[in-house]
């Protein structure tokens, strides 16, 4: 029997009395209280035994959990960190999905059988969150589906397969390579199982698209990673890998081929998955009691807020107006309007040349470094951080994404990805796009994916004892730190406080509010791109080629756009309320060190580890 099945018949024996008798009631002595006394002490003993041993309990099913689920997708498991399977790949099988199902059963059982009121704080907040995630993964392979629909889900899996062995220096070249072999030679294999699995009349016609531009990716990563090093290796492992290159293109064409001929033209699913659906994934991914309504209704009341903020500033650059004087007259929605444009023109004046966004984002990472440190915000890990051109298999959904190491491989490299421009695009389209990333938008995407927000934070994370934490890690806490990184760099004077920095991260936010309207209305209403496209460049100023790439993503995806608003909202209003508990001995820095130190749980959770409160259902 595993350490964990004995801890859990301990358990049981203690509780229910089995395997031992009923202890004897205390013989009567002459001081009655001092009798009660030792009978209270004794519940008390055998109280806190029960606790630890259901402690123990979870966390040897915590244990058991983070050394078998990574089996049920070896790919995964090779950015989780966990190497053990790297020469395996991911089956696609209604077998192995029904294997997947019963092992997340089984563990829901376990977990229900345990008295979580017994738990301390922190493993009762693990035991929510794998409640959470589980329930979710059950949800979402037998209603949501996408594994029937959505062709992303493995434009994603095999690009990563081989681009997670390479881009990380874990293990040796040499045996790198060799898994990368072993995986190669079975791609034919998956390749066959995805098309078997997909339904193409299901599949909408924007996931056919972007997934026939990400196919080819994987070919891409093998070029400029797997082949530079062929040499490198032995004879025999050299030919062997270069059969399998040869293998899995064969593969990869023939998929490409399906895609082009056979789902393109036949792709006629819904993009939007529906109010009902919707609801429930929101529900799973904030792990938040906001609803839908209640998150719109904010949303709404922060765009009035912020266009406000807004015009101040850009009337004080405009017009000269002191920020500080009070507005005599709410001026018209149109005046506010053109006023905020023209202060965003200002900005816009100033942007990179259209080959030099990396290089500005190179500066800017350690722009926003130096002055973190400068003004000693928050505890700077030492792990190391790469900007880098985004791989193939991953362009077409955002501009850029922080790429942090596995829990289990924390230490190793983080890359900040920043995609190029397509060649495709037309100068004015090229205009567009620069507009939008201008200089000090660059800024601000380096501090939210970088310094001192993804990079940052999830680095922390990783360090948090709980590996559990770090593997279901929220993405609204995520996103919403990023969000609130913006504003703190803001107060704290980035820039010298330029106002012209500050208009641009107001309309970031202004982004992030609107990104949670189009999210649910795309999905549970029917908004027209022609509206969405309204909204975002009229009511958040964006460009037209970062609306126009907002509405793709809007569907390609749904929930997480709303965990920018959502994870915001709930890190400003933690930070307002530990402030005032605090009072005088409250600072940023031993605030942020303390809210980072607790790894990625949505933040509810982690307002009561500070504040010391009970944790909400």
């Amino acid at each position: 029997m595993n350490r964990m099945g004995m801890c859990f018949t301990i358990w049981l024996v203690i509780l229910m009395g089995c395997g031992r008798e009923t202890p004897p009631a205390p013989s009567l002595q002459p001081d009655g209280n001092k009798a009660d006394l030792t009978s209270s002490e004794e519940k008390e003993e055998t109280r806190q035994t029960a606790a630890e041993l259901e402690n123990q309990t979870f966390e040897a099913l915590v244990t058991e959990y983070l050394g078998r689920s990574p089996t049920l997708s070896p790919i995964h498991a090779t950015w989780l960190g966990d190497h053990r399977f790297d020469a395996e790949v991911d089956e696609v099988t209604d077998q192995a999905r029904k294997k997947k199902l019963n092992v997340y059963r089984d563990w829901l059982k376990k977990l229900a059988a345990l008295d979580k009121a017994a738990l301390t704080k922190n493993n009762h907040i693990d035991f929510m969150l794998l409640t959470n995630h589980l329930k979710y993964s059950i949800w979402a392979q037998e209603t949501l589906r996408e594994w029937e629909w959505n062709p992303l889900v493995y434009t994603d899996m095999t690009g990563s397969g081989i681009y997670n062995l390479m881009a990380r220096e874990f293990a040796p070249l040499p045996e790198r390579l060799a898994r990368v072999t072993d995986r190669l030679e079975k791609y034919s294999r998956l390749f066959e199982q995805i098309r078997a699995t997909l339904k193409v009349d299901r599949i909408p016609k924007i996931h056919a698209e972007v997934a026939v531009r990400q196919n080819r990716g994987v070919l891409d990563i093998i070029d400029q990673m797997v082949r530079p090093h062929i040499e490198t290796l032995s004879k025999e492992a050299a030919k062997r890998l270069q059969g399998a290159i040869d293998q899995a293109r064969t593969a990869v064409d023939q998929h490409q081929q399906w895609m082009e001929q056979e789902v393109l033209p036949k792709a006629k699913g819904d993009f939007r998955i529906g109010a009902e659906l919707y609801d429930k994934k929101l529900a799973f991914t904030l792990n938040a009691p906001l609803s839908r309504k209640e998150i719109r209704e904010q949303a709404e009341n922060e765009i009035r807020r912020v266009h406000k903020e807004m015009y101040r500033v850009a009337k004080a650059l405009t017009q000269k107006m002191d920020t500080g004087k009070a507005l005599e007259k709410l001026p018209s929605p149109q005046e506010m309007n053109q006023v905020i444009r023209a202060g965003l023109e200002l900005a816009y004046k100033e942007t990179p040349g259209k080959d030099e966004i990396l290089d500005v984002a190179k500066k800017a990472l350690q722009l926003t470094q130096d002055f973190v440190r400068e003004k000693d915000l928050v505890t700077i890990p030492p792990d190391p951080i790469e900007l880098i051109v985004m791989p193939e298999f991953k362009r077409g959904i955002a501009l850029a994404y922080c790429d942090a190491p596995g829990p289990l491989d924390a230490g190793q490299k983080t890359f900040y990805a920043v995609s190029p421009m397509p060649e495709h695009w037309t100068p004015k389209q090229v205009t567009s796009y620069l507009r939008e990333y201008n200089l000090r938008s660059v800024y601000n995407l380096t501090i939210h994916e970088a310094m001192p927000g993804h990079y940052l934070q999830l680095t922390h994370a990783n360090a948090f004892p709980s590996k559990l934490r770090a593997v279901l890690a929220s993405g609204s806490f995520i996103e919403g730190w990023a969000v609130y990184t913006e504003r703190v760099m803001w107060e704290n004077g980035f820039l010298d406080k330029d106002p012209l920095m500050q208009l641009i991260v107001q309309k970031w936010y202004l982004r992030a509010v609107v990104n949670a309207i189009i999210d649910q209305e795309v999905h549970t209403g029917n908004i027209t791109e022609a509206a969405a496209m309204k909204l975002m460049t009229a009511t958040a100023f964006q460009e037209e080629r970062e609306a126009a790439g907002k509405w793709t993503r809007a569907r390609l995806t749904s929930a997480q756009l709303t965990t920018y608003f959502v994870g915001y909202l709930e890190h400003s209003a933690l930070r307002r309320d530990v402030e005032t508990a605090w009072g005088k001995d409250f600072s940023l820095k031993k605030y942020h060190d303390k809210v980072l130190s607790y790894g990625s749980p949505p933040v509810r959770f982690v307002r009561a580890l500070i504040l010391d409160q009970p944790i909400s259902i």
